[in-house]
């Protein structure tokens, strides 16, 4: 673990700015970048300290608000400890803020983030890597597909609604994707129960997608999330293991 510098960035797009996390080792020396989709909870110390943990490991790291288009972080006030089944008053704030990110909105923004980091001193040149936690593991299927040139690897944990019958669904972007890609699901999750798990894979494997995709039996959805109830300390020790693994292979 190497010492890390992290900084508030904005950065410019089609529709705003993105008020964003960025973080990097503290020598300053062009780095891999990894691009780190937030969950629906959104950018917060949890977030920022996950991200220190990847920069620290060799990597500049970039966490944008992806909901900027409705204010600055924070955009939904949230307790230090988000439990939704204390507070169901939590969702009813959260779901119009999630529901209000589509597809071609993501892939809009993607660029910029992209761009942005091509462009930075700390970033070494060629392809990025994505990580996305939740619903930022469809944000990072999207971008995988809709940038195959500038995506080395993509990891998503705890996603929902990754192959559904929507006709924006992330699997269908399949084809479109040369990353290398790790899955981790949840078990027993209700936003990705097996038939979406099997149709997610069949996907993936139909298209020749490198790909790994594995359930973490017995973690709930969100479980790499420390200021959550559904956090599951072995099934997060798990997940950095599987995401620096595969960084260290595509990089």
């Amino acid at each position: 673990m190497s010492d890390v510098r992290g900084s508030a960035v904005d950065i410019p797009t089609e529709d705003g700015v993105a008020d964003s996390y960025l973080v990097h080792p503290a020598d300053a020396r062009p780095r891999p970048a990894v691009l780190l989709y937030q969950d629906a909870y959104g950018l917060r110390p949890h977030l920022r300290s996950m991200a220190d943990r990847l920069a620290a490991a060799g990597y500049t790291v970039l966490v944008p608000n992806v909901f900027y288009r409705l204010g600055r972080t924070p955009v939904v006030d949230l307790p230090a400890f988000i439990d939704p089944a204390a507070d169901p008053s939590i969702w009813e704030r959260l779901g119009p803020v999630v529901s209000s990110l589509t597809p071609e909105l993501v892939e809009r923004d993607a660029g910029a983030y992209l761009r942005w980091l091509a462009d930075s001193p700390l970033t070494a040149e060629g392809p990025v890597a994505l990580t996305g936690y939740c619903m930022g593991a469809r944000l990072a299927l999207w971008t995988a597909a809709a940038f195959p040139d500038r995506v080395a690897a993509a990891a998503g944990f705890h996603g929902g609604r990754l192959a559904t019958d929507d006709p924006g669904s992330p699997h269908l972007g399949a084809p479109d994707i040369t990353a290398e890609l790790y899955f981790g699901h949840a078990d027993d999750d209700p936003s990705l129960p097996p038939e979406q798990i099997a149709r997610f894979e069949e996907a993936l494997t139909g298209a020749g997608v490198r790909h790994v995709c594995e359930v973490y039996r017995g973690a709930h959805h969100g479980y790499t999330q420390a200021d959550t109830p559904a956090y599951d300390r072995e099934a997060d020790e798990r997940h950095w293991a599987a995401l620096l693994d595969l960084l260290k292979r595509t990089f």
